[in-house]
């Protein structure tokens, strides 16, 4: 009986293997027991040691750092800009505060790093300026790039909560309300993810793990994380995914017309290609930029998804994208020829982590890095990743 009973158990244990799908995300929870401070993107060993190397003017950090300071997101003299509801259409029409809202975000993260560096408290200030004037008067998000919108403002905003909060010993009195902003106006935009792009899904995936962190609400970290890894896994493709890529369950990409016509009709897969490829490197660059993000304040909270699917998905994709970025013509079978390189500034997080940390040979990668040095803004969601991320061991 006892046998029987295990020839059962293997039984159900190898039929829930198979059933599974092939995309489900793990489903143990990735919040930790406690949150670690500051803990999105950037942590507060990596702040010490951009300080340490920007102040004994060692480079690549001190041009990072002067890029950074000579931009407009450093001027002490900004005005704030919030409104109650931001409306953003396709392509930024109409545009009714989405860019003074992505602005202002960087900018506040921009102050954030500028005082911890620098311990002037004046960028200490202003960062603390910009977030209480948009959460005093920020209800909401409309139209058809709400979520896109939501997303790239909040990734910005808890990197820059968490840096003031918790390392300037100044007051913030409105912090409580900021952290009521982000729970009631941008984690409900964010959380239940898009069936759009995949780079859609990823930005509000970081922004909800951020938002997470900053709020330390481990439902809703658990909730993005899972998303994010099923995205990931939909988003880069990798040999081992077999003849056709990974899909969301929920979008019903049941068939391979389905799937090559969501992957830009493109129907040969390779290591690294992405769902955006053949779209555009600009998209793409979004969404490979979102994942490293994501995977490095996972490590930080003590999960490091560097050494999983995800970081093989990210040293592929930046791999492949950053041969053709670097000037590789496109094989009649990719993009039917033709491409449309503009990847960003999005290659320090990811290169640092895998090639640096990891000791994985990136050499493509390595060569498109150094050739951005140093990694500026791309005005949305990602800033000076030379300054906090470059060849940094902490």
């Amino acid at each position: 009986m006892r046998r029987t009973a295990l020839l059962a158990a293997s039984a159900a244990l190898v039929a829930g293997v198979l059933a599974r799908p092939a995309d489900a995300a793990p489903g143990a929870p990735a919040a930790p027991a406690a949150f670690v401070h500051p803990g999105v993107t950037v942590s507060k060993g990596q702040l010490d040691f951009t300080r340490s190397k920007v102040n004994a003017g060692a480079q690549p950090w001190k041009g990072a750092f002067d890029r950074m300071t000579a931009s407009k997101y450093a001027d002490l003299n900004r005005t704030p800009k919030p409104r109650a509801v931001v409306e953003c259409g396709s392509y930024s029409n109409p545009n009714l505060g989405c860019t003074d809202e992505r602005e202002d975000a960087i900018a506040a993260y921009t102050h954030a790093l500028a005082w911890y560096i620098t311990r002037d408290e004046r960028h200490a200030r202003k960062a603390i300026e910009l977030m209480d004037a948009w959460s005093a008067v920020i209800r909401d998000h409309t139209n058809s790039n709400a979520p896109l919108q939501t997303g790239w403002a909040g990734s910005s905003w808890p990197r820059a909560a968490e840096i003031i909060k918790h390392t300037y010993p100044g007051n913030w009195a409105n912090s409580g309300r900021f952290a009521t902003m982000l729970r009631t106006v941008y984690l409900p935009e964010v959380i239940n993810g898009s069936h759009s792009n995949g780079n859609w899904e990823l930005s509000m995936m970081e922004a909800a793990v951020g938002i997470s962190v900053f709020l330390e609400d481990k439902a809703s970290y658990d909730k993005a994380m899972a998303k994010f890894r099923t995205r990931t896994a939909a988003y880069v493709y990798l040999e081992s995914d077999g003849a056709l890529p990974k899909t969301v369950p929920s979008q019903n990409l049941d068939t391979r017309e389905k799937i090559v016509k969501y992957w830009q009709g493109q129907t040969t897969f390779v290591n690294g290609l992405s769902q955006e490829t053949c779209r555009d490197f600009t998209h793409t660059g979004y969404g490979l930029s979102a994942i490293s993000h994501v995977a490095e304040t996972s490590r930080i909270q003590g999960q490091d998804l560097y050494g999983t699917d995800v970081g093989e998905r990210l040293r592929h994709g930046l791999g492949f994208h950053a041969r053709y970025e670097l000037g590789a013509g496109a094989e009649a079978w990719l993009c039917g020829g033709s491409l449309k390189p503009g990847l960003g500034p999005v290659s320090e997080v990811g290169h640092n982590a895998l090639a640096n940390r990891l000791g994985h040979a990136m050499a493509n990668t390595e060569a498109l890095t150094l050739r951005g040095r140093p990694a500026g803004s791309n005005n949305l969601f990602v800033a000076w990743e030379t300054l906090t991320h470059g060849d940094n061991p902490a």
